[in-house]
Protein backbone atom coordinates (compact mmCIF):
# COMPACT_ATOMS: atom_id res chain seq x y z
CA UNK A 1 0.00 0.00 0.00
CA UNK A 2 1.76 3.48 -1.20
CA UNK A 3 0.60 6.90 0.10
CA UNK A 4 0.44 10.03 -2.24
CA UNK A 5 1.54 13.11 -0.46
CA UNK A 6 0.30 16.59 -2.09
CA UNK A 7 2.14 19.61 -1.43
CA UNK A 8 0.20 22.80 -1.15
CA UNK A 9 2.10 25.43 -3.66
CA UNK A 10 -0.58 28.43 -2.57
CA UNK A 11 0.88 28.88 0.78
CA UNK A 12 4.99 28.83 -0.83
CA UNK A 13 6.77 31.71 -1.27
CA UNK A 14 9.70 32.12 -3.49
CA UNK A 15 13.01 31.80 -2.00
CA UNK A 16 14.27 35.70 -2.33
CA UNK A 17 11.26 36.04 0.36
CA UNK A 18 13.18 33.49 2.97
CA UNK A 19 14.54 34.64 5.79
CA UNK A 20 18.78 34.21 5.84
CA UNK A 21 20.76 33.65 8.16
CA UNK A 22 23.48 36.46 9.08
CA UNK A 23 20.56 38.72 9.93
CA UNK A 24 20.45 40.12 13.16
CA UNK A 25 17.97 38.42 14.95
CA UNK A 26 17.31 34.55 15.28
CA UNK A 27 15.18 34.01 11.92
CA UNK A 28 12.91 31.01 14.16
CA UNK A 29 12.11 33.23 17.38
CA UNK A 30 13.17 36.82 16.56
CA UNK A 31 15.47 36.80 19.17
CA UNK A 32 19.35 38.34 20.01
CA UNK A 33 22.24 36.15 21.04
CA UNK A 34 23.80 37.60 24.12
CA UNK A 35 27.82 37.95 24.63
CA UNK A 36 28.16 36.05 28.33
CA UNK A 37 31.28 35.29 30.21
CA UNK A 38 31.59 31.92 31.92
CA UNK A 39 31.41 32.45 35.99
CA UNK A 40 31.31 28.68 36.98
CA UNK A 41 31.62 25.08 35.67
CA UNK A 42 29.69 21.78 36.00
CA UNK A 43 31.31 19.95 33.36
CA UNK A 44 29.45 16.99 34.16
CA UNK A 45 26.31 17.91 32.92
CA UNK A 46 27.41 20.18 30.53
CA UNK A 47 26.40 23.84 32.09
CA UNK A 48 27.93 27.01 32.84
CA UNK A 49 27.09 30.37 34.90
CA UNK A 50 27.59 32.92 33.35
CA UNK A 51 26.91 36.53 33.33
CA UNK A 52 26.27 39.55 30.77
CA UNK A 53 27.90 42.21 32.91
CA UNK A 54 23.77 42.26 35.54
CA UNK A 55 22.24 39.40 34.95
CA UNK A 56 23.46 35.74 35.77
CA UNK A 57 22.05 32.38 33.76
CA UNK A 58 22.71 28.87 33.66
CA UNK A 59 23.87 27.84 29.89
CA UNK A 60 24.23 24.93 27.55
CA UNK A 61 27.80 24.39 26.71
CA UNK A 62 27.70 21.34 24.54
CA UNK A 63 27.98 23.24 21.32
CA UNK A 64 31.42 24.68 22.07
CA UNK A 65 32.94 22.72 24.66
CA UNK A 66 35.45 22.74 25.41
CA UNK A 67 34.45 25.51 27.72
CA UNK A 68 36.63 27.01 30.69
CA UNK A 69 36.27 29.98 33.15
CA UNK A 70 36.48 33.33 31.89
CA UNK A 71 35.33 32.60 27.95
CA UNK A 72 33.02 34.86 26.48
CA UNK A 73 30.01 33.11 24.73
CA UNK A 74 27.49 34.21 22.62
CA UNK A 75 24.12 32.74 23.85
CA UNK A 76 20.46 32.32 22.75
CA UNK A 77 18.09 30.83 24.33
CA UNK A 78 20.27 29.17 27.23
CA UNK A 79 22.51 27.57 24.74
CA UNK A 80 26.10 28.88 23.94
CA UNK A 81 26.58 28.94 20.16
CA UNK A 82 29.61 30.46 19.33
CA UNK A 83 33.00 31.16 21.06
CA UNK A 84 33.33 34.74 21.56
CA UNK A 85 37.03 36.55 21.24
CA UNK A 86 38.39 36.48 24.61
CA UNK A 87 38.40 40.62 25.06
CA UNK A 88 35.15 42.70 24.62
CA UNK A 89 35.53 45.19 22.31
CA UNK A 90 35.82 48.78 23.91
CA UNK A 91 32.98 50.92 24.76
Amino acid sequence: MSATFGVRTSLARPVEDAPACGSEHCITCGDDGVPMTVLALDAGRGLALCSDGGEHSSVETALVEPVALGDRLLVHAGTAIAKLDPTPPAA
